[in-house]
């Protein structure tokens, strides 16, 4: 069997609910020893949010931290603070994701971690970065959407900012620290030194948000976004405006109706008409005069009337299911896609082939689906297992750190570790 390149990595993750344990998560998945540290009296948060079955770790929990082993222990007992310790000496990693200032307070801030395992490399997530005036603000996903631009920016011109179902504040984040981590541990080979990762969760958001940026510096310049809906027959602000279901890079495209719309939420397809592909798009929707009309040659030509454009690929579409017209478009070269649901995405054979959804084996659960690494590799295939349960590897992390029997016996008398 192949060794896993994280192998060797030991992780202390200090994480809570999602930022945090989807960057955790990762790095167990490629092979790194991840011991998940929580509290002896319910762990995770997560673990009892929006349960399914009554008692049972939660989805949300177990979806988010697979492949790591848990410690229940109280960190604020001196006991605890001593097992503390040890684990930083020995670590590759730590992460945390705790309201600021809140690892100061335990005494296991940025320069006693330094201090007690130069090697080591601190990972953080918070809301807001440290030179933010927001920087003391407890963040959740939304909130994070909010202040890095993408709620502004969703939505219909004619209703209020929107967040999206994607979580852009807090796995995004996760994956944003990930890259940051790995990168540290890349210096380390040469400095012999860990430092600290920061990311912020409004600066992840805005980073994925940065084609409204470039908006934003066009609208100044000329008053107006001509891949925009509002172009050329509507007014623009002073702020990138809301584009509904227009593509952000130049090439127009919409969310169009299919046959059974009216029962299916989910009857759509996303059509895009793309420049170098216009004559071929007039093929396939049945409209090869427009090839030739000089109200639709260019895309200038076109933009006037671009949302009658849609609708007349949409009466083209009326007869068609989704899947139905993306089999027809895909011979055509037209960028296009159905509007999968997660009920669809689920039941998907493909996504269960390439392991993007696999079904993992959990203690006292049974099965469920996950989402596997979104990442694909030629020399290994992470493999998933289930998450733990709550100090379910407690004696033997302990162990791994030195304590006898007798010693770990102790510690569980005092109530220090579940």
């Amino acid at each position: 069997m192949t060794e896993l390149p994280l192998a060797g990595i030991k992780v202390i993750d200090f994480t809570g609910v999602q930022a945090g344990p989807a960057c955790t998560q990762m790095l167990a998945w490629f092979g790194a020893d991840v011991i998940k540290v929580e509290r002896i009296d319910g762990g995770d948060v997560t673990r009892r949010q929006l349960r399914d079955i009554p008692d049972l770790d939660a989805l949300y929990f177990t979806m988010l931290n697979s492949n790591k082993r848990s410690l229940a222990i109280n960190t604020k007992s001196p006991e605890g603070k001593e097992v503390m310790e040890k684990m930083i000496r020995e670590a590759d990693i730590l992460v945390e994701n705790f309201a600021p200032g809140a690892m100061d307070r335990m005494g296991l801030g940025w320069d006693r971690i330094h201090a007690l395992n130069p090697r080591l490399i601190f990972g953080s997530v918070k809301g807001f970065n440290d030179d933010s005036k927001w920087n003391d603000l407890k963040v959740y996903e939304n909130v994070a959407q909010a202040a890095g631009g993408a709620a502004s920016t969703t939505g219909f011109w004619d209703g209020p900012p929107t967040i999206s179902g994607s979580a852009l504040g807090d796995s995004n984040s996760g994956m944003h620290l990930l890259i940051g981590l790995l990168t540290a541990i890349i210096q380390r080979e040469a400095t012999g030194l860990g430092q600290k990762v920061s990311v912020s969760m409004q600066d992840a958001v805005l980073n994925l948000t940065r084609v409204k940026l470039r908006d934003q510096q066009r609208l100044e310049k000329t008053g107006y976004l001509e891949e925009y809906p509002q172009y050329p027959n509507g007014e623009f602000g002073d702020a990138v405006p809301r584009g509904g279901n227009a593509g952000g890079g130049g090439q127009p495209g919409w969310i169009l109706k299919c046959k059974g719309w009216e029962n299916d939420p989910n009857a759509y397809i996303y059509f895009t008409i793309q420049e170098q592909n216009w004559a071929r798009t007039c093929q396939a929707i049945g409209k090869p005069e427009w090839t030739q009309d000089p109200q639709y040659t260019t895309a200038a030509a076109r933009q006037p009337h671009i949302m009658d454009i849609f609708g007349e690929i949409e009466t083209w579409l009326a007869d068609k299911t989704k899947y139905e017209a993306v089999d027809i478009l895909r011979t055509f070269e037209v960028p296009c896609a159905p509007v999968l649901s997660m009920k669809e995405l689920a039941a998907d054979p493909d996504m269960r082939k390439s392991g993007t959804i696999v079904e993992v084996e959990q203690k006292e659960r049974g099965t469920y689906l996950t989402v596997g690494s979104p990442i694909k590799f030629s020399g290994f295939t992470p493999e998933i297992e289930g998450a733990p349960l709550l100090g379910e590897h407690t004696d033997e992390v302990l162990a791994d750190l030195g304590y006898d029997a007798d010693a770990i016996r102790r510690l569980h008398e005092g109530k220090v570790v579940a």
